[in-house]
């Protein structure tokens, strides 16, 4: 008989060994160890509840206690002290406590005193059931009741339970110097694609009465009332359950969770037989398929049997089989396994405190988690896995197999239809046509908001085959098809969608390329899909005219248009404009570079006609300072006019005139106040999202003092600034600087101001300083992969230190165009000739790359081919090479100008 007694050295030992979370746990928090050591696992508990007294904050306190109790727990179970009921009950208990203060702080925060009522978190899923895992996020959905809900005067109830869901989300979920408490998702909440974080018990009890989906009913079977005003919750689940357990037996169900076990299985269990990478959670024979197989049964019976109505796994198993409706062997063998493989689960979350299911990818990491559990090494715990895993998936299979009493005569006549397409999958090339089939089968189960009704799917049949045929054919069908899923998926409704491409059959083929070859366009696409109808016409591939052609096309002729109108038509605009110029990259119909520069164009379009109808409201009720205006200077890839896809607005707020002077408003503001309310406004208006989306990422920390001055200087100030006070990276940022929005006048003047600066004498070290940056800059931004043509030595970061240097130090070729800028310092003598080769080849592969391959690793084969064609190279070979030399060519002029030696090798 083994033995059970705790064995809590061995357990401290092997935490030390192989989870570098807990062996930091234990040397941060010493008084809980020295209980854990000595054996007295509760006296840990009790000492980790208190964890958090004597905290700065409610986030700091909550964040150390999370942390103690985690070590306290993971000691405890490996030490065999703790039962995995244990674990996961306080680990669910400890959750429900940090929801609830984080509710409550957030409410007190805005509103002093207030009692939390009114505002509510369900729990779902493994939070429901009191069965969280060791690294879990939680899935709650806050609820309000608009008549309860503490808020501040005159704000509305909506907008009050926003902010405390934000609130809520930041703090439990923001990660750090003192960690984090837990991960926050709230995409279970109805509708989440367009809801708010924080949803009106009416406009949920609507949602569950009317169009919730059956993914929905089995999330409810493990729902409670956590945090916040739980009786408030446990009134709107009784009110609930009706939809939650129907009276008749309901056998669809089993087919409903056929149809997302397929999905699951396809998606995730690319890691078919068990060994690295299998995926214990939703792989065959995981922990959700028990979890499913529970669930199934209580939907079909526990409307008629309320003893059914069990949150936990375990629970519902044990009362299915009291109630004759399993084999309580299956019960046994199920529940047994459920609990072995949840214990792994942990053993693998323990590790790094990560959220991960499945296993590592190499067998030493495999080994490290067997040795935490116990086992001798890594195959022993694989095998341990294959039998499990088979059990349970036997057991799985006879229940969602076509034909199975319990799931109904619909499953089964699904056969003929699967098979047949499984054929067609299969000619088209396919690589997995069961799987795929799997997917497509998916589409229609009702899952898929857009595909409920019957016209979606008719339009579905009328461009399935056309489809498929032109996915097989896309570089990497897979990741085509996986993000065709996600666009179908978020779409409100895609009839018209399905019916553009099929009168468009030539969309079809561009609209694969987008999915296969730009994850950005694919992800915009996804948001809006009458993207396609832009290219629609020839002249989609074409530039756009420049930035006056482009503000009479953003502009309306409708008069009276409001504000929010004008806010919502650039969006939409720009979106268009944005697409279309990425479209053209991928199908390789326009330089890269101007390319870049009509994205610039694009931007310095929409800061001019936001900057104005900004000002004009803003004008309403603050008037106008007489002899003052503002104007905007752009930095950075905007001042250079070398914009990408992925790039942020640089910009500096300026203000003329008298900054002691008051505007003639009938609420009035003395300049410095005027001015940088109407910057935070005009920022506001080119960054904040409204119902067509968002537009940019404005960045402002390149003005006087960055983020400890004010958002907006007058040009007395900024000049004073730049001579007497400016680092020297402020003057290199400035040699990129362009004014965007102003009176010529103005423009002009800041433009001398821009020049005087930069055309002093240069500071004594000012080669030091540079390489100083530089240098610093390398050791905290290190290339993210093989392709960050930016930050790697001898890329892009280093032919702008050169030439900003060249800049500053004879005060010559300042233009805030690096093209520019470097064919006048190659005119003076002071570049070679060849940098003018090099910074064409790695600016193209930039804007390029920034769309193909976002996270800058090398993509697939078709891809490379993409990218050399924007580079105007013959094959990813030609593309390699002239990088490389490329690089060499500025590591010359580096050791050049500045005496120092880039390694540069083929390996970089």
């Amino acid at each position: 008989m083994p033995d059970l007694t705790p064995d809590w050295s061995n357990a401290i030992e092997r935490a030390r060994a192989f989870s570098p979370f807990l062996s930091r746990a234990l040397d941060r928090l010493p008084d809980i160890t020295a209980l854990l050591d000595a054996g007295d696992g509760e006296g840990a508990l009790a000492a980790a509840a208190l964890a958090g007294e004597g905290a700065p904050d409610v986030s700091a306190a909550l964040r150390r206690r999370r942390l103690a109790t985690a070590l306290a727990l993971g000691i405890g179970d490996l030490a065999g002290a703790f039962p995995l009921a244990k674990v996961t009950g306080d680990l669910s208990a400890l959750a429900d406590a940090s929801l609830d203060a984080a509710m409550a702080h957030a409410i007190t925060t805005r509103v002093p005193d207030a009692q939390p009522a009114g505002f509510l978190a369900l729990a779902l899923g493994k939070h429901g059931a009191c069965e969280l895992n060791y690294s879990s996020d939680i899935d709650p959905i806050l609820l309000f009741d608009p008549d309860t809900l503490p808020r501040r005067p005159r704000e509305e109830p909506g907008e009050a339970a926003q902010n405390y869901a934000r609130q809520v989300v930041r703090l439990l979920s923001h990660m750090d110097g003192e960690g984090y408490v837990f991960r926050v998702d709230l995409r279970l909440r109805p509708a989440s694609e367009v809801s708010p974080l924080a949803i009106s018990i009416d406009a949920a009890l609507s949602h569950y009465e009317s169009s919730a989906l059956a993914w929905e009913r089995a999330a409810f079977i493990r729902a409670r009332a956590a945090a916040g005003d739980v009786a408030l919750g446990e009134q709107f689940l009784a009110q609930i359950r009706p939809f939650v357990w129907r009276k008749s037996l309901d056998f669809g169900a089993i087919a409903e969770i056929g149809r997302l076990t397929r999905r699951i299985r396809a998606e995730h269990g690319k890691v078919s037989t068990v060994g690295p990478g299998f995926d214990l959670k939703r792989a065959r024979g995981g922990i959700r398929e028990v979890e499913f197989f529970a669930q199934g049964h209580q939907l079909i019976h526990g409307g008629r049997n309320p003893a059914l109505r069990q949150k936990g796994t375990r629970a519902a198993l044990d009362a299915l089989a009291a109630a004759g409706i399993i084999d309580s062997g299956d019960a046994q063998v199920l529940g047994d396994s459920y609990d072995r493989l949840r214990t792994i689960e942990h053993r693998l979350q323990m590790i790094s405190d990560l959220q991960t299911h499945a296993l590592p990818r190499d067998m030493a990491a495999i080994d490290a988690v067997a040795r935490l559990d116990g086992l001798p090494d890594g195959a022993a715990l694989i095998e341990e896995l294959r039998a499990i895993t088979e059990m349970v998936g036997t057991r799985y299979d006879a229940l969602i197999a076509e034909g199975s009493p319990v799931g109904g005569a619909g499953a089964a006549g699904e056969t003929p239809r699967g098979l047949a397409l499984e054929g067609e999958l299969a000619q088209l090339g396919f690589a997995d046509p069961p799987g795929v089939a799997a997917r497509i089968d998916g589409w229609r189960g009702g899952t898929i908001r857009a595909l409920r009704s019957e016209a979606a799917l008719a339009a579905l049949d009328a461009i399935q085959p056309s489809l498929l045929a032109a996915l097989a054919k896309a570089p990497d069908p897979d990741k085509a098809l996986a993000r065709w899923e996600r666009l179908i998926t978020s779409l409100p409704s895609a009839v018209n969608l399905f019916r553009l491409l099929e009168a468009r059959p030539a969309l079809l083929q561009v609209m694969v390329r987008i999915l296969a070859l730009a994850p950005p366009l694919a992800d915009e696409l996804a948001r809006r899909a009458d993207l396609l109808d832009t290219l629609i016409d020839a002249s989609a591939l074409n530039l756009p005219g420049g930035v006056e052609a482009l503000i009479a096309d953003f502009s309306s002729s409708e008069a009276g248009d409001d504000y929010q109108r004008i806010l919502d038509r650039v969006r939409r605009k720009v979106g268009e404009r944005r697409f279309a110029l990425g479209v053209q990259l991928i199908e390789g119909a326009n330089d890269p570079l101007a390319i870049a520069a009509s994205l610039s164009h694009v931007a310095q379009a929409a800061i001019d006609l936001l900057a104005r109808a900004t000002i004009a409201e803003f004008e309403q009720t603050h008037g106008r300072i007489p002899g003052a205006e503002l104007v905007i200077l752009g930095l950075g890839r905007l001042g250079g006019e070398a914009l990408t896809h992925a790039s942020d607005l640089d910009i500096v707020y300026l203000f003329t005139g008298d900054y002691a002077a008051e505007s003639d408003g009938r609420r009035p503001l003395g300049a410095t106040l005027y001015f940088n309310r109407l910057a935070q406004r005009i920022s506001a208006a080119l960054s904040v999202p409204t119902a067509e989306g968002a537009l940019y990422e404005v960045d402002t920390r390149l003005r006087p003092q960055g983020t400890q001055g004010p958002l907006a200087v007058s040009f007395e100030s900024f000049e004073l600034y730049q001579r007497e006070q400016a680092w020297t990276w402020e003057h290199m940022a400035l040699c990129r600087a362009r004014p965007l929005f102003g009176s010529d006048e103005a423009c002009a003047k800041l433009s001398g101001i821009i020049h005087g600066v930069l055309t002093r004498a240069p500071s004594a070290t000012l080669t030091a300083d540079i390489l100083d940056m530089r240098q610093k800059m390398a050791g905290h931004k290190p290339p993210r992969g093989p392709l960050d043509i930016k930050l790697m030595r001898g890329g892009l970061v280093d032919v702008e230190f050169l030439i900003h240097t060249l800049q500053l130090r004879e005060g010559k070729a300042l233009s805030p165009r690096l093209s520019e800028a470097l064919a006048g310092l190659i005119a003076e003598g002071l570049l070679p000739p060849e940098m003018a080769q090099a910074h064409g080849v790695m600016a193209r592969l930039l804007v390029a790359s920034r769309l193909i391959a976002p996270d800058a690793a090398v993509p697939g084969e078709v891809a490379r081919m993409a990218l050399a064609r924007a580079c105007d190279l013959s094959d990813w070979q030609a593309v390699t090479q002239a990088l490389l030399q490329a690089r060499r060519d500025t590591a010359a002029a580096w050791a050049q100008i500045f005496g120092e030696t880039l390694e540069i090798t083929s390996d970089d």
